[in-house]
Order: structure tokens, then C-alpha cells, then sequence
């Protein structure tokens, strides 16, 4: 039996989107609750957040942010629930709100933040909300706990089954994606392929159609300095996976240009002959995107069967519990979830996606572990924990 789309869940023209309140000992407790007191989030969307609620009851106390006012209910609560049309709280009871330590990496905390993930991901495939905005998670404490993705985009690809995906932030300055994310540099090389490039583009491509109404045109970063130079600097990398990616994409039709320069791709000039650029490597990415887009970028997964945006910040530990934590990227990943959930409406061309949740991986007792196929920062004023 297919799962309902994921892109049909509305109250009149208001998305509901899941949001997931991160590693209870950053900043995305506070700054999901700010997100329930937002103007915008409340007129264009129905928000639905994934916590714990003690956790969320302590840090409004110390921050002085008031309690949402809404209706907190358990998971099975959710699942009874055939219609959404109003902000809701989901309780996952997955730690105890008296041992948190804001700004402390611990295994119960790394935990916790993966269940919000699961229980969203598993609230979106059966249709229930309409899309998934994550806050920030910290990779240490997710691997203390025995989860061994590196991050929220491997996270989501191996929970919904998904072939190919990969991570692009966008802004209104800039958009790029990422052939490879979270690998050591040495292990590039080794990632690339002609096949894993053009799979970029097209996903690239799609994602940015949707969100601009045009057709885009799209640059591919070479991978060494001066783009190799015909092979002078690497092992001719841009000939064997960027030009036939490059060449196979605009025989589909696709608007794209590479490989490009790296150190020249951003420059202001540039920029403005492209509507997104594909990068090949985590940083080769990142680095000018915060540059230029740090408050309002937006990381968009890409590939999926479901929305997924995110912050573009990390858990700040810093200024955890605080108050001092901007809310911006939130808001901003919230807006590009509502619109891509209103393009995919209009458009009523839902990406197909699996009807079961995948049964691989679960986490119970610090462990990851299988679920059995029944059962089925900126942080403020200060810029210090940036991780993504």
C-alpha cells in the first residue's frame, strides 16, 4: 500500500511542517520555540515540533521565552491524528529533562536528538506532515551513542531508502550543492565519479527549478587549483568525471557550465551567471556560502521522497540555554520548506518514495540497532560552534 504524498498535507494553503528540536544541550530547543511564537511560521505554516517536552518547559524558563501555546501530545497521539490544523508539540520522552547540561556533547543527548529525526521522518513518509526542518545536531554526541552517520543528510538517505541525494545550501545570494559532504579530503578523489557529478546537477537542477521558476543555469567547480589546467594539477580529475558529467547533463537539457575555475567561481561577477553552483567537496562549498549567506542560509536535501531543510548553523553550544541564540536560519529554513511544499502542490508531481519506513536502523539504549518492520546559530552574537 502507498504512503499519501508528503507534499498534500495542508490546512487550506498552509503546509505543516515537522520541526525537530536537535541535541536538547544546543540552541535548538530555544530557538524551535521562538519558531512557535513567529508571526510568519504561524500565518504560512502549521508547525509541528518533535522534543521532548520537559526539555522544552526548562529552557523556556531560563531564556524567558513564553510556553507555546499549544497542544502537546505523545507519538502514538500522533499517529491517531487524521488532519493537523494547529501547532502541536510531540513528546518523545527521550531523556530525562534533569540531567541535561546545556553546552555539554553526551551520549544521552546525541540520543535523543536522532529519535526527534526518526520520529519525523516516520511522520512524514505516512503522510502525516508535509516536510521535515531540523535543528542543529552535534555529530559527536550522535556517534556516543552509537548512530554512525556522519550527519542529518546521511541520516535522512539511509531512513527513507533514497538512491541518490545530496546537500545544497540556499539563500536569496547564493545556492550550491555538494557532490561528497562529510569525508576527509583524501578520500575525494576516491568519491567522484561522472555519474556521481551529473547525478549533482540533476538534482541540483530540479531542486532550484522549483524553488525559482525558471529554468536555472547551473556551474560546476573544478575539483583542483586553476581547474586543473588540462592536467597539470592532479590526476586530470575535471577531464575524467566534471566535462562528460557536464556534457551528458546538457544533452538532457540542463543550463550548465564546467568545469569553472574554484578560486574565481565566486567572485561577485561570476556569481551572476548562475542561479546555483555545484561544488565538489564539503568546504569547497561552505566556506563562500557562510561568507556571503550565514544568518539565511538554508541547507535543502535533495533527492529525498520528503522535504527536509535545515539551519545552516551548528548546536552553539556556547550560548546554549542562554536567549542569546538568532533564530534566522530557522525561520529562513521554515519559508524555503513552505515554498517547496507549494511548488510540489502546484506542480502535482510528488517525488515517489517508499511506502514502509526503513526497518535498518533505530536506536534504543545507546545503541543503533534495527526497528522491526512492525513495530515499526548563528548562536546569537557570538559565531563560535558552526558545524554542519
Amino acid at each position: 500500500m502507498s504512503a499519501p504524498s508528503a507534499f498534500t498535507v495542508f490546512r487550506r494553503d498552509k503546509p505543516v511542517l515537522g520541526l525537530t528540536s536537535g541535541d536538547p544541550a544546543g540552541i535548538g530547543p530555544e530557538i524551535c520555540l521562538r519558531a512557535l511564537w513567529e508571526p510568519w511560521v504561524l500565518k504560512h505554516s502549521v508547525p509541528v515540533l518533535f522534543g521532548d517536552a520537559a526539555v522544552l518547559e526548562r529552557v523556556a524558563r531560563l531564556t524567558g521565552i513564553p510556553s507555546a501555546k499549544c497542544r502537546t501530545i505523545s507519538i502514538s497521539e500522533l499517529a491517531g491524528i487524521s488532519c493537523i490544523n494547529r501547532p502541536l508539540i510531540v513528546d518523545c520522552a527521550a531523556i530525562d529533562a534533569a540531567k541535561v547540561v546545556p553546552g555539554k556533547i553526551s551520549a544521552a543527548c546525541g540520543r535523543a536528538g536522532y529519535l526527534y529525526i526518526e520520529q519525523a521522518i516516520r511522520a512524514a513518509l505516512a503522510g502525516r506532515i508535509g516536510g521535515v526542518v531540523t535543528a542543529p545536531i552535534h555529530k559527536e554526541s550522535l556517534n556516543l551513542a552509537g548512530v554512525k552517520f556522519p550527519g542529518h543528510t546521511e541520516i535522512f538517505t539511509a531512513l527513507t531508502k533514497s538512491k541518490r541525494t545530496c546537500m545544497m545550501l540556499y539563500s536569496d545570494k547564493l545556492a550550491v550543492s555538494m557532490a561528497t559532504t562529510h569525508i576527509g579530503y583524501a578520500e575525494v578523489p576516491r568519491k567522484l565519479s561522472a555519474q556521481r557529478v551529473l547525478d549533482v546537477i540533476e538534482l541540483t537542477a530540479k531542486a532550484v527549478r522549483r524553488l525559482r521558476s525558471r529554468e536555472p543555469r547551473l556551474g560546476v567547480c573544478g575539483l583542483n587549483p586553476h581547474a586543473g589546467e588540462h592536467g597539470l594539477f592532479g590526476n586530470r580529475e575535471e577531464e575524467k568525471f566534471i566535462v562528460p558529467a557536464v556534457a551528458q547533463a546538457r544533452s538532457r537539457g540542463i543550463r550548465v557550465t564546467g568545469p569553472l575555475v574554484p578560486d574565481a567561481a565566486f567572485t561577485t561577477a561570476q556569481r551572476g551567471k548562475f542561479d546555483a553552483l555545484v561544488t565538489l567537496y564539503h568546504d569547497q562549498g561552505h566556506i563562500p556560502f557562510k561568507m556571503l549567506a550565514f544568518d539565511t542560509g538554508v541547507n535543502v536535501t535533495l533527492g529525498l521522497p520528503i522535504i527536509r531543510t535545515s539551519v545552516d548553523h551548528g548546536t552553539a553550544f556556547d550560548i546554549a540555554w542562554q536567549g542569546k541564540a538568532d533564530p534566522t536560519s530557522l525561520f529562513s529554513a521554515m519559508r524555503v520548506a513552505a515554498e517547496l511544499c507549494g511548488a510540489a502542490r502546484m506542480n502535482r508531481a510528488p517525488a515517489s518514495r517508499p511506502a514502509r519506513w526503513s526497518s535498518r536502523f533505530s536506536v534504543s539504549g545507546g545503541q543503533a540497532k534495527a526497528w522491526t518492520p512492525t513495530a515499526l546559530r548563528r548562536g546569537g552574537a557570538r559565531r563560535s560552534a558552526r558545524k554542519s
